[in-house]
Order: structure tokens, then C-alpha cells, then sequence
């Protein structure tokens, strides 16, 4: 089985940490995000790992190597330019019937062989991990009809949705769907697969994720990952 992991980003909301380290080799605890990946990669049954590089992309290959002593082939593949999450695939020559393609940030408990499993169960040309946030808001938020007239009122509501958990699963025909001339990312690849009638599947879970985006994201992984490692250098559920 193939992953695909996205490590290219400038990691920019993480300065000063990255100026002189990329943001997925930030270490939580003594470990680097990127290598609790590749474990749970591995305690998945993986036996792959493509990275696509951009920023400091010498960096990788001196830490992570050939990936022998973490029991899995990793390849590397550099981007010249900004491709886009999902511009990047079009450099993989060899793209195995279904793959798994992740942003190298994240901390989860998430099952990718269950993920991987599914999709394939769906026939779906895409799949999506999404999970639950909450936002909650600190005004009381007035509703107007189209008269002007009061509708409703809601005292600082919380509201529901579901996001991107940062972690797809594609077919290789997927890859006809990226164009050659210009960047693409991962909801672009997405929406352009629905509107071809392709079906894309949403992969509903409530396991752990924390995307480690800002400072106050990378503190909170850190500190779940210090209390309990051994959560998430399992298989994830």
C-alpha cells in the first residue's frame, strides 16, 4: 500500500519555529510530527511512503533516509514551483490503483488502512476524512426576513460543521482530472471529480486530529502527545 505525504508547505504561521526547521520535523516530545506519521504508516500495513518537497527539501531524506530503519520504502519527490496539494501528484510516475494522500501536520488516531479499506468498498474515485468542529459564537446573532422585520434571535450560538480532516484516499484515474498548466489543490480535485459525476465519498469519523497550523495548535498536539504517546504510535482507531 502507497501514502502519499504532502511536506512541502512553508509552514509560515509556525515562524519562528521554522525559519530554520520545516514545520512536519517540529518535534513533539522527542519525536518529529512527520516521523509519528511514517510509524503509524507502517503499524498500518504500508509498505510505501512518497513525500512531496518543497520548502528546505534536503532536510527530509539526512533525517528520514531511505525509510529501512522505520521497516518502509520512502521515495522523494521535489516540487520546482508551488503545485498545489494535489498538483504534486502529477510527478509520481508510478501511482498504485488506490493510495492514501495526507498533509504531513497532523497528529490523529486515525485507522488509514480502515480509510483505505472503505474507499475501496465505495468504488469511489475520492474520499475525504471529515470530523466535528464546533465555533462558537460571542454575539447574539439576529436573523431579518425580507421585510426588515425580526425572524429570529440566538444568543451566542454554537455551531456544528464538518472538515477536511487533511487525509484523502484517490484512484489513479484521479490523476487524468490535474491539470498540467497551473496549481491545484486537493478541494479542487475534488469538486472537479463530483461535477464529472465521479462519485466522491466522505469518510465521517470521531477519532483524534489535531492539524498543527498555528502556534496554539502545535502547543495543544504537543502536550496530547507528551500525556500519551503510546496513543498514537499504535494503529490508529
Amino acid at each position: 500500500m502507497m501514502a502519499v505525504i504532502l511536506a512541502g508547505g512553508l509552514g509560515t504561521r509556525l515562524k519562528p519555529f521554522t525559519v530554520s526547521i520545516p514545520k512536519p520535523l517540529l518535534p513533539l516530545g522527542e519525536t518529529s510530527i512527520l516521523e509519528i506519521v511514517v510509524k503509524q504508516l507502517v503499524s498500518c500495513g504500508f509498505d510505501r511512503i512518497v513525500m512531496t518537497l518543497g520548502y528546505m527539501a534536503p532536510i527530509f531524506p539526512s533525517i528520514l533516509g531511505d525509510g529501512s530503519k522505520y521497516g518502509i520504502r520512502i521515495d522523494y519527490i521535489k516540487e520546482e514551483t508551488p503545485l498545489g496539494t494535489a498538483g504534486s501528484l502529477r510527478l509520481i510516475k508510478d501511482h498504485e490503483e488506490n493510495f492514501l494522500v495526507m498533509n504531513a501536520d497532523i497528529l490523529t488516531t486515525l485507522n488509514y488502512r480502515d480509510l483505505l479499506d472503505v474507499h475501496v468498498r465505495q468504488g469511489a474515485y475520492g474520499t475525504i476524512s471529515v470530523t466535528k468542529r464546533e465555533a462558537k459564537i460571542d454575539y447574539g446573532v439576529v436573523e431579518i426576513d425580507e421585510e426588515g422585520l425580526l425572524a429570529s434571535f440566538r444568543e451566542k450560538p454554537v455551531l456544528s460543521y464538518e472538515v477536511s480532516m487533511g487525509i484523502n484516499v484517490l484512484s489513479k484515474e484521479c490523476v487524468a482530472y490535474i491539470p498540467h498548466d497551473r496549481k491545484f489543490d486537493m478541494p479542487d480535485l475534488m469538486l472537479t471529480m463530483k461535477n464529472d459525476g465521479k462519485k466522491v465519498y466522505c469518510y465521517r469519523t470521531d477519532c483524534y486530529w489535531q492539524d498543527i497550523g498555528r502556534f496554539d495548535d502545535y502547543q495543544k498536539a504537543s502536550e496530547d502527545f507528551v500525556t500519551e504517546p503510546a496513543r498514537y504510535l499504535g494503529r490508529g482507531k
